[in-house]
């Protein structure tokens, strides 16, 4: 997107322009982070993606939420921070919430699905997906009588049906792998036929499943799908659902019903990283760069303001300004906030390098 150049000490690189009203762009702010978010324009930011400190798990340097007594005030004290990022956020944009759980008395609180109930019966918003991040490796502990919680949930919440969504981008990787169940030899599909034979269909419904099983298999021969199943009647079990003109709809009219395999990978709401170490970070608690980037390209365009208003460490300011994203992160802690911009202008430094050796 063509704009105006921002300052020298916040350029990144790509240019854009910084919309009227908005009082921070490409910059780490500290400050409380609900006071800071009144400040920003209604509809205006395109993600909030964010960890907010989880109840009563750690002292963090600056006070603020989570040392609450009670879980009850703990979820209202992050309902009214969620509020105002539902006002913040434009009807094409999205809120992503990390909340962590907690053991009291021997027992799960369920603070993350609390959380989440709240928000979409007090804030008029959708829940598209519970993501589940998946530690490849979680902290040691021995524990006699609970296994080591190795996951934590990434929830996505959205204000209207318009949001962006890029799904192609999304845990995208040329080297997946494409699998051809059904081969594209010279018996691709052929056991379909015995199956036909067999069947209690009528003569002219064999005749049509001969038919289309044939033209099934010349679309995978010729590489214009990968694969492909076929149900028939009185054979195999009928698919779950379907609606009018739909596969089982298929399968009651004409005795059978093929499902082509388009060879997609499958996108499934699961992200595994290892847990994320820095050398003299401040901060106890880091969410991984890579878990954000997935969400910054799954839910923005290049371009795109993200807000983080607990940007701890700056991995959300790393993600987006590694992607060509607008970046603002607020803090309550001082120290943060002075790691992160240190940890931006590493990264902004090593770039620098990276294009005077091209």
């Amino acid at each position: 997107m063509p704009g105006k150049k921002i300052k020298e000490e916040t350029q990144v690189a790509y240019a854009v322009d910084r919309p009227a009203g908005m009082p921070f762009w490409n910059e780490i702010v500290c400050g409380d982070s609900m006071d800071l978010l009144k400040r920003i324009p209604a509809n205006s930011i395109d993600l909030i993606i964010t960890s907010p400190p989880y109840f009563q798990q750690r002292e963090y340097d600056g006070g603020g939420i989570g040392n609450e007594k009670r879980p009850e005030e703990y979820i209202a004290a992050l309902m009214n921070i969620f509020r105002e990022c539902v006002r913040v956020i434009k009807p094409t944009g999205s809120v992503v919430f990390n909340v962590g759980d907690k053991y009291e008395d021997s027992s799960l609180l369920l603070m993350p699905y609390r959380f989440a109930i709240a928000a979409v019966e007090q804030c008029g918003v959708f829940l598209v997906n519970h993501v589940t991040w998946v530690k490849s490796n979680p902290t040691p502990r021995q524990f006699k009588r609970r296994l080591v919680s190795s996951t934590e949930p990434f929830f996505h919440f959205v204000k209207s049906q318009e949001y962006k969504y890029y799904l192609d981008e999304f845990l995208k990787s040329p080297e997946e792998a494409r699998s051809n169940g059904n081969g594209a030899g010279e018996n691709v599909g052929k056991k379909y036929f015995a199956l036909i034979e067999q069947s209690r269909l009528t003569p002219k419904q064999k005749e049509m499943a001969r038919n289309a099983l044939e033209e099934v298999i010349e679309e995978v021969r010729n590489g214009e799908i990968q694969g492909f199943r076929m149900k028939i009647r009185g054979i195999h079990s009928e698919p779950f659902g379907g609606q009018d003109g739909g596969r089982k709809i298929q399968l009651e009219k004409n005795g059978f019903t093929i499902i082509r395999i388009y060879g997609n990978p499958l996108k499934k709401d699961v992200i595994t990283t290892p847990v994320e170490s820095l050398k003299n970070c401040p901060h106890p608690a880091i969410y991984p760069v890579q878990i954000v980037e997935e969400f910054i390209k799954l839910l923005t365009q290049r371009g795109d303001i993200v807000l983080d208003p607990f940007v701890g460490s700056g991995s959300t300011a790393v993600a987006a300004f590694k992607t060509e994203r607008v970046y603002i992160g607020f803090d309550i802690s001082q120290e943060y906030c002075d790691y992160a911009r240190k940890r931006i202008s590493g990264i902004k430094h090593q770039l620098s390098l990276w294009e005077k050796s091209q």
